[in-house]
């Protein structure tokens, strides 16, 4: 009878034995992982981020906005601190977070064993209720060895949502800031033409009242005619553009309603004065780049998973069965009870799977993962040398613009009025300088806005989030007569 109590105890005590040792990480904290997110977005970008989870968090991130938007005319970092405290899609992403630390919670429990009973003998005559219970334990012994194993695996998992997460923040605060500049360099854009628009009414209203005296064709006037009203076409277009651009910014930011009424300013900031140096860029985003570390934590879980499956290759069900049988015989008037221990072990036989498909699936996952990562190392490389070289090019052209051709077409228009004042050149010919001066700076507020949006895609192409266009290609639309337009 020892012997088996004995053998009952060492099964019962089995699973404690093989639970190992519990990871440190708290899981099941509430903000569990966010703190690795915040800390990558303050040093991308330099602004903090909130994850709301109750109606505390929600109120103090509604006040936090009002303070924000308390000035009417908003500037870029303004409008990327409100989008990270107040987009909603990115408190989903926030959520997805906070289920992987709920599954890497879940890895950390032990599997809970099963119990059953049984009675036997049930109305047999001779006996008060029944002859014998048996009562047994089941605790899947697989399960317990590959705890530590699932528990990692679980670990980079949460480890790989903490990235994703970050990655989301910062796309979202690099989309925020290029959709402010596109919102301000139209609504600049829009100035300009109303200018140009003044200039072409100004000349349409003059062909019309030569031609009542005849002193010009009817051919020229209509082609003044026809450049104002293709020039009031323009800036009408531009106008939408503007709102459209806008309201872009206003989705990014979460707004609507009453918090619907601000404004951007209505012209970019100038050139600054010297380019920020990035010499070591490619190394900084090998360093740097989210999405870099989540291809290397990919492949990181993958080599793990490959591991494990072949831990597991031959048993895929392992479970130890421990318990005790009660008989009880009723002789001489006297119910006599017998206890005694068992414990059996189930497994599968491994006669038709043998595992080989399952190894050549993880194999094939790791080698992706491999492939995955040296492709995503190769293009890291290549889009932070591509943004820099952007943001010195455009920084180049849009200086051009701004010291070479705008005072061009300024001295020419200044000449074309002198000889005006001398009745050297006509009132069209002025005007029409007027409008190629008005042309030209179009191209310079394009080549300023190109500068900035390659400016704002510095900080992806180191940290992550989405590289947006180089630029580069400075917008040119010329009306039909005199070559306006924006």
């Amino acid at each position: 009878m020892m012997t088996h109590h004995f053998k009952l105890a060492a099964a019962l005590a089995l699973p404690l034995f093989l639970t190992g040792c519990v990871s440190a990480v708290d899981y099941s904290a509430a903000n569990a992982g966010f703190a690795s997110v915040s800390g990558t977005t303050l040093a991308a970008t330099g602004k903090d981020t909130v994850w709301i989870q109750n109606r505390h968090d929600a109120e103090a991130a509604k006040s936090r906005v009002k303070q924000l938007m308390t000035r009417k005319t908003i500037d870029a970092d303004t409008a990327v601190q409100v989008a990270l405290i107040n987009n909603k899609g990115l408190q989903a992403a926030y959520a997805d977070l906070g289920d992987a630390a709920a599954n890497a919670w879940q890895s950390t429990m032990l599997v809970n064993p099963t119990v059953s009973l049984g009675l036997t003998g049930i109305g047999t005559p001779g006996l008060v209720a029944f002859k014998a219970v048996e009562g047994v334990i089941a605790a899947n012994i697989l399960a317990l060895a590959t705890r530590k194993s699932n528990i990692e695996i679980a670990d980079a998992a949460l480890r790989k949502a903490e990235l994703a997460a970050a990655v989301q923040t910062l796309q979202l605060a690099a989309d925020t800031r290029r959709a402010w500049i596109t919102a301000v360099a139209s609504w600049e854009t829009v100035a300009q033409l109303n200018q140009a628009q003044a200039a072409a009414d100004a000349s349409s209203e003059l062909a019309q009242k030569l031609g009542e005296t005849g002193s010009i064709t009817k051919g020229r006037q209509a082609r003044e005619h026809v450049f104002y009203a293709e020039l009031a076409g323009q800036t009408a277009k531009a106008r939408l553009e503007a709102r459209l651009a806008k309201e872009e910014l206003t989705r990014l930011m979460g707004l609507w309603g009453t918090d619907l009424d601000f404004q951007v300013p209505n012209r970019l900031p100038q050139l600054p004065k010297g380019l920020i140096k990035r010499d070591m860029i490619e190394a900084e985003a090998l360093q740097r780049r989210v999405d870099l570390q989540m291809a290397k934590l990919d492949l990181e879980a993958t080599a793990k998973s490959l591991k494990l499956t072949e831990a597991t290759r031959y048993v895929t069900d392992l479970e130890i069965l421990s318990g005790f049988e009660t008989e009880r015989e009723l002789e001489d008037g006297e119910v006599h009870k017998q206890t005694t221990g068992n414990v059996e072990l189930e497994f599968v036989i491994p006669i038709f799977d043998s595992g080989q498909a399952r190894m050549r699936k993880s194999e094939l996952a790791y080698m992706r993962a491999a492939n995955l990562l040296a492709e995503k190392a190769v293009n890291v490389r290549s889009e932070a040398r591509s943004a820099y070289q952007a943001y010195r090019s455009n920084y180049d052209i849009a200086r051009h613009y701004r010291n070479s051709v705008v005072p061009l077409r300024t001295k020419i228009e200044e000449e074309s009025l002198l000889t005006y004042n001398g009745m050297i050149s006509s009132t069209f010919e002025l005007l029409a300088d007027s409008r190629e001066k008005v042309n030209s700076i179009l191209l310079a507020v394009n080549a300023k806005r190109d500068f900035w949006l390659s400016e704002a895609n510095l900080a992806p192409a180191i940290y992550g989030g989405g590289v947006g266009a180089a630029g580069g290609e400075t917008e040119v639309a010329t009306a039909a007569a005199g070559g306006a337009g924006h």
